[in-house]
């Protein structure tokens, strides 16, 4: 008779004992939980070395990180040797073992010895019931179930992550980093035993506490694994000097508010992280030095990001300085919305260029500014008249920033801003108002780093492929080894064309860095670097931002609180910084410049503008598409006599016989202050005496400018102080005659500034030069 009519056979006879059995065989299967431990974990971070960078406990208090990857040989050596030396031989329980420990505790009266295999503790450890011999038959039969389920070495594993170490301390990983300071794989002989015997009484770890049993445990595992020849003598002997540990070390925190960051998204699971712990490092110690002398100024709050560009990975992130808890040492200044300062004024540069409505070159007015009863200001509260377009980007001029804003479009400009996904940035544009450009907005060092990365990335793109663009360029930055989907390539840009990236990076670029080295351009050692600061009003946020081909390093520095505090700048406490921080860095290559988006045209070399007939030129490249610069309106074509000492006119000349001539000159506002500071410029001639004027010299004012509303201040004594009225005149040697509500009050020649008290009201303010020209303005004093 077969096996199979055999089976049928006792199907027959015993159906009930049949039906049983297959109860009970469904029962063993299904006994064993899927999920064995649902206890909560730490949330664990690494670097990309593989290194611990930081952890957030378990919710239930306890050091419990998730489970290894891998037990070490010494330490498994040990733990078999001490716990079970017959683990690859049985199947969950050692009949053996039990019987030896049956025998012994029923001799002894009590429990002295346990007969519980490996694979019967993990179960223990999972169920966390009360001891009894009905509860141990219960871990017998899920512990051949697991056997059933798990390999011997992923059951080693779970063994090696719950087992409790003392107080909360849970697990290998834990306990190795907590007494020895190390990873597991890098404990001796002498430490693997120690923590292989301290799961049997974990009590024992805590110092002056029976520690000379632990100490007794420990050796006679020594002894052993001589015995059984896993070490030699000498590494016994060795191992017997090796000292209990006697305090708990603390984890790593080399980067705790990254270890938050991925807390949201990862709870509990085990990460490892693209930061790079050398770099880490390095940045933390650079942090701390200049915390040193910040605080002397009671500032005692900084923030550094670095990202790759090329990978969007983060390679270091400094959340805070190591204050302390009162002046908010946990918060995450990374994260934090602050006034952005002057760090989006290269996004306006880009867009204009992009555009077609800007030329780097091009003069842009810096001079006394109202615009619909803004009156902004430069930060060092000059003027230069008028300025290069990318030397105002460099030198960060907020009065033609602010101009170019108004050209450009306030709306235009905000709208184009939400592409960037900028945290905080979340109003209106008439919410906002021209001091958008400013720092009049917020947003947080992670969305600004990851603005200047994408467009990096961008440029880097567009030159490694055959100058097309990334559907999905602008990406958030990771934590990890992910790999990036940017999606489709086309010939349409993502949001600026590469050529106007590239001559936003090109502008930042010529920044002087700060503590003197004005020069540090010129040498070879230097790093080609595009970056940009930015203070906030009331010195409360002081940023840069550094872009190269490689790396995005951006700083924060101030009060977390939002205290603001003297001398707190962007070149002054946030760039040293960066500078340090990329000396750390690896050299980068600058930009390749993207020929394929460039187009050659003429403008005037002076003004920077589109020429006319009547400036001399020179050819620069910009971005090739439709452009809207007006043509150059600062030079003209003037009739000089024989000498070049006086311009004549058809009125008292043969024109034949006069010399014309390219002239430079800027309206009398702009050359006022442009003059100061450009030695070369020379005004227009004057018409000779007797020719007639057909272009009188026209004259402005310098302030107040028309419709402005003026407070008088008073000075110690309780007086009121006197509005000081200015004006700019092409020839300042002309007398001038002032009049207040068609008074006349005073006469200025050369100089031409009165001061005057006013009544409160509205008044109007008339200039009438010794030729006959006039200007006025209306003020009104609360």
């Amino acid at each position: 008779m077969t096996l199979k009519d055999r089976v049928h056979r006792f199907a027959r006879k015993h159906p009930k004992k049949l039906i049983l059995f297959g109860i009970l065989l469904i029962a063993y299967y299904y006994c064993l939980p899927k999920e064995l431990f649902k206890t909560p974990t730490a949330t664990v971070v690494e670097s990309r070395q593989g290194t611990l960078i930081g952890a957030k406990i378990a919710d239930d208090g306890q050091w419990r990180f998730p489970v290894i990857d891998s037990v070490p040989r010494k330490f498994e050596t040990c733990l078999l040797q001490f716990e079970d030396a017959y683990f690859y031989k049985h199947f969950g329980f050692n009949p053996v073992s039990m019987a030896k420990a049956i025998g012994s505790n029923i001799s002894a009266g009590k429990t002295v010895r346990g007969g519980s295999t490996l694979t019967q503790q993990v179960v223990r450890l999972s169920r966390n019931q009360n001891r009894s011999y009905f509860e141990k038959l219960i871990e017998l039969i899920l512990a051949t179930r697991l056997e059933f389920r798990h390999s011997k070495e992923d059951i080693l594993k779970l063994y090696a992550s719950h087992a409790p170490y003392g107080g909360n301390v849970v697990g290998l990983d834990v306990a190795s980093w907590r007494y020895f300071g190390l990873q597991p794989h890098q404990l001796s002989w002498a430490e693997s035993a120690t923590l292989a015997v301290l799961p049997n009484a974990p009590s024992l770890i805590y110092p002056g506490k029976n520690q000379q049993r632990l100490l007794d445990k420990r050796n006679r595992l020594l002894k052993k694994l001589l015995a059984e020849k896993y070490i030699d003598s000498t590494t016994y002997h060795l191992a017997l000097l090796e000292a209990l540990p006697l305090k708990p070390y603390p984890l790593p925190k080399i980067a705790s508010h990254l270890v938050e960051q991925i807390a949201k998204n990862a709870k509990g699971q085990r990460i490892k992280s693209s930061l790079d712990e050398n770099l880490q490092q390095n940045v933390n110690s650079i942090v701390q030095k200049y915390h040193q002398s910040l605080r002397q100024n009671q500032v005692h709050n900084a923030a550094v990001l670095v990202l790759d560009v090329n990978t969007k990975e983060v390679l270091s992130y400094v959340g805070n300085t190591q204050t302390t808890k009162e002046n908010q040492k946990d918060v995450d200044m990374v994260q934090a919305n602050r006034s952005t300062g002057s760090t989006i004024k290269p996004l306006l540069y880009a867009a204009m260029l992009d555009a077609g409505e800007l030329i780097p070159d091009m003069l842009v007015p810096d001079v006394p500014t109202q615009i619909a009863g803004y009156t902004p200001e430069n930060f060092n509260e000059d003027y230069s008249g008028a300025v290069q377009a990318k030397s105002a980007l460099a030198r960060s001029l907020n009065i033609p920033a602010v101009r170019l804003l108004q050209s450009y479009g306030l709306a235009k400009f905000r709208d184009q801003l939400d592409v960037f996904q900028l945290g905080g940035l979340n109003q209106t544009a008439d919410h906002y108002g021209l001091t958008l450009i400013l720092g009049g907005a917020e947003s947080n060092l992670w969305d600004l780093c990851k603005t200047y990365m994408n467009l990096a990335s961008t440029l880097n793109h567009f030159n490694a492929t055959s100058s097309e663009y990334f559907s999905e360029e602008f990406t958030e930055p990771t934590f990890g080894k992910e790999v990036l989907d940017f999606g489709v390539k086309s010939t349409n840009k993502t949001v600026f064309d590469a050529a106007s990236i590239y001559l936003t990076f090109e502008a930042m670029k010529e920044v002087n860095r700060p503590d003197g080295n004005e020069s540090w351009e010129f040498y070879d050692s230097s790093k080609e670097i595009a970056w940009k600061t930015g203070t906030s009003f009331g010195n409360k946020d002081a940023w840069t931002i550094g872009v190269t081909t490689d790396y995005v390093v951006g700083v924060w520095v101030g009060n977390a609180d939002g205290e603001g505090r003297p001398n707190v700048t962007g070149v002054t406490s946030a760039a040293p910084i960066l500078f340090d921080v990329f000396d750390v860095l690896p050299r980068s290559d600058w930009f390749q410049k993207p020929f394929d988006e460039f187009v050659d045209i003429d403008v005037c070399a002076k003004s920077g503008y589109l020429t006319t007939d009547s400036c001399p030129r020179k050819t620069i490249s910009i971005p090739n598409k439709p452009n809207y610069v007006n043509a150059c309106n600062f030079h003209q074509m003037v009739q000089l006599d024989v000498q070049k000492q006086f311009r004549v006119n058809s009125s008292c000349v043969d024109l034949s016989t006069a010399i014309s001539e390219s002239w430079f000159s800027l309206p009398p506002l702009m050359e006022f202050y442009y003059k100061r500071t450009h030695p070369l410029y020379k005004p227009l001639p004057p018409f000779r005496n007797d020719c007639k004027s057909t272009n009188a010299p026209p004259m402005e004012f310098i302030y107040p400018k028309n419709g402005s509303r003026i407070s008088l201040t008073k000075n110690f004594n309780g007086e009121k102080n006197e509005v000081v009225l200015k004006l700019a005149h092409a020839k300042p040697e002309t007398g001038v005659y002032w009049y207040l509500d068609d008074r006349f009050i005073s006469q200025t020649k050369d100089f031409h500034e009165i001061g005057l008290i006013p009544d409160l009201g509205r008044h109007k303010i008339t200039v009438v030069d010794a030729l006959g020209n006039e200007v006025s303005v209306t003020i009104t004093i609360e």
